[in-house]
Order: C-alpha cells, then structure tokens, then sequence
C-alpha cells in the first residue's frame, strides 16, 4: 500500500526558465538537479512541505517527455507515490488488473527505485510507485 505522495513530475520545454518560475510561485528554490540518462531527461526537485515537484527535461527528442510534450505539452506528467516495498506493489497491482509500464524497478532520480503503471489503467493519470534505494550493506564493519 502507497505510504504517501512523494512527488508530482511535471514535464517543461526549458528547465532554467522553469525554475525560475517554480521559484517564484513556491518561494523556494531547487534543491537538486539530476540528469537520468537511461530516461533521457535532467530533473530538478522543489519541496515544499511533505511533497516535492519535480520538473522534468527532455534531452533528446526520443525522450519519453519528449513525446509527452508534443503529444500533450508542458503540463503534469505523472503522480508518484511512495511505498516500503516497491516490487511487493508491483506484483499486487499487477495481480489486481493494473497494466505496468516497468515489471521491475529501475533506478530514478533522487536515489529512488521507480516504476511505472500505465495511464490506461489509471484513468489517465501516470502513476509512479518509489522506493528509496536500499544501501548496500558493508560486511567489513559488521
């Protein structure tokens, strides 16, 4: 089960010009930038409270927000919502009648594993499961 609202992404054509403006409406600047090559797409994280925006820029036309964009335009792109364990959900929705974009994790920005449910069984609403990564245990000092 969902722990929370972990972010909204929302897909924008000019990053800088972006957080500019993101800056102005919330009254908070941009806590860290980050570029996801395997989604060809650099992000920039606000929070605000509990939840955080996410802008996400395309860096190649072939882009998933690439094509978001010039199918819909700039605007909200997905929901994300974190959960404790990411795979555990997957197979539960999955089992339930969800489609999934991504049958397994991958890596994300912000130090998150991620995957996707496609908007076709959502009502229209890209939904993003996260998880935080889980680090690696150091066998040396234990």
């Amino acid at each position: 089960m969902p722990k929370k609202l972990e972010h909204i992404g929302i897909a924008v054509k000019d990053l800088d010009a972006s957080e500019e403006l993101f800056t102005q409406l919330l009254g908070v600047k941009p806590y860290k930038r980050e570029a996801v090559e395997s989604e060809g797409v650099i992000t920039s994280f606000f929070a605000l409270g509990d939840v955080k925006f996410e802008l996400l820029a395309a860096t190649n036309p072939d882009s998933p927000i690439a094509k978001f964009i010039d199918k819909k335009g700039e605007g909200i792109h997905h929901l994300a919502f974190e959960c404790s364990n990411i795979r555990h959900e997957l197979l539960e929705k999955s089992e339930m009648g969800f489609q999934l974009i991504h049958q397994t994790p991958k890596d994300g920005a912000d130090n998150k594993e991620i995957a996707f449910l496609h908007p076709k069984s959502t009502n229209g609403v890209l939904t993003e499961f996260c998880q935080e990564k889980l680090t690696p245990v150091d066998h040396k000092t234990q």
